[in-house]
């Protein structure tokens, strides 16, 4: 347990509540508040949390919680994205369904992930349509990818997107002249959604008037989402949202 969720707080007896939650491996860990002891073992900022009302019952009516018998530990999964990462299901290096996804609304999480990073390509008037040129970039990025790490290159992709979607933003609330701004967590399908535009705007961007191709400018960009690195556009883009909206709680 401690190997696969390093930052998973312990308590001392059942019976607790849900108080604070923390990011890792793509997780929602979701730490727990004992009101027997009045106390928080190995947690730095609980007062903040504390004044912190409406986002304790938005955890608490969000998470499903499971109890390990015997070891006082709780863990929390907040929905994960293995339901809209479309991997195994189309076992096709380069896969075109011919926008059959598009058809019913939320239908397009059912479409596989590669194809939707070649559709996300497809932007700004000039190059909409040139589905074979966004695949042939797609098909030179993995191939970068693959020479640069030796690793496989949709694994990469799939650690990108789970770095690079945020998750929590900021909305708008009001109307009129009072107007606010408040915290929202993100679904799981908009996190997807987010993350493949940011990485496929980040290449584009990368790649104006500079010498690297766009492929190469992909590779970069998924290579360095997948390391968590600052370097990114996408992860500077999604700390942005997620400092707005953690000063909006």
């Amino acid at each position: 347990m401690a190997d696969q969720y390093p930052e998973e707080v312990a308590v001392e007896q059942t019976g607790e509540i849900l108080l604070y939650n923390k990011v890792c491996e793509g997780l929602l860990i979701v730490c727990v508040f004992d009101f027997a002891d009045c106390s928080i073992s190995d947690f730095s900022g609980a007062t903040k949390v504390l004044k912190s009302v409406t986002y304790l019952f938005r955890c608490l009516s969000s998470v499903a919680v499971h109890f390990a018998v015997g070891t006082g530990v709780s863990e929390a999964i907040y929905e994960r994205l293995d339901d809209y990462l479309m991997v195994m299901q189309h076992p096709v290096y380069s896969p075109h369904t011919a926008g059959r996804y598009q058809q019913k609304r939320f239908r397009k999480a059912q479409c596989p992930i590669v194809e939707r990073l070649a559709n996300s390509l497809m932007m700004h008037g000039r190059n909409n349509g040139k589905k074979l040129m966004t695949i042939r970039i797609v098909k030179h990025a993995f191939e970068i990818i693959h020479l640069l790490t030796d690793q496989n290159p949709v694994q990469v992709l799939v650690d990108a997107i789970i770095n690079t979607g945020p998750r929590e933003d900021s909305t708008r609330i009001g109307s009129q002249g009072t107007v606010r701004r408040q915290a929202v967590d993100v679904s799981p399908l908009r996190r997807v959604n987010q993350a493949i535009w940011l990485l496929t705007t980040g290449a584009r961007e990368a790649a104006f008037r500079n010498v690297k191709t766009i492929a190469e400018c992909l590779a970069d960009e998924l290579i360095n989402a997948a390391k968590g690195s600052s370097n990114s556009y996408a992860i500077k883009k999604k700390d942005e949202l997620e400092r707005v909206a953690k000063s909006n709680r």
